[in-house]
């Protein structure tokens, strides 16, 4: 009788660990990226900021613009190495998201170019 109860309670847990699917419960909406298309994604929104700037367009859209850029940068995952890089980058993006909206330009301008080269590193490294 112990057995068939050890038995009963294997499979009962064996049901409900199984019954949950991953699929399920993950986060809605998700997508992982490589880490090069998502540094290249980056890039793209660098340059769009970087064109809004050159248009001369409002300092919130500017500012959304680089905002854009440091949200899509979180999707970079490779190693340490390109880890502490996109930090560097993410601390310049953030910079120039607090320049833009303070209606600093030049300062916005040369945080994005500085996030730039810092992707160009990630490339290098991945």
């Amino acid at each position: 009788m112990k057995i068939l109860k050890s038995a009963v309670v294997a499979f009962s847990l064996a049901i409900a660990m199984g019954s949950f699917s991953t699929a399920a419960v993950a986060e809605a909406g998700r997508t992982s990226y490589k880490p090069v298309d998502a540094v290249k994604g980056v890039q793209e929104r660098i340059a769009k900021a970087e064109a809004a700037i050159a248009s001369k367009a409002s300092n919130d859209e500017i500012a959304s613009l680089i905002k854009q850029a440091s949200d899509f940068s979180e999707e970079i995952n490779a190693n340490d190495k390109v880890a502490r890089e996109n930090s560097k980058s993410l601390k310049a993006l953030k910079a120039g998201v607090t320049a833009a909206k303070a209606g600093n330009l030049q300062e916005a301008q040369d945080s994005l170019n500085k996030a730039k080269e810092i992707m160009a590193t990630i490339l290098k490294l991945i």
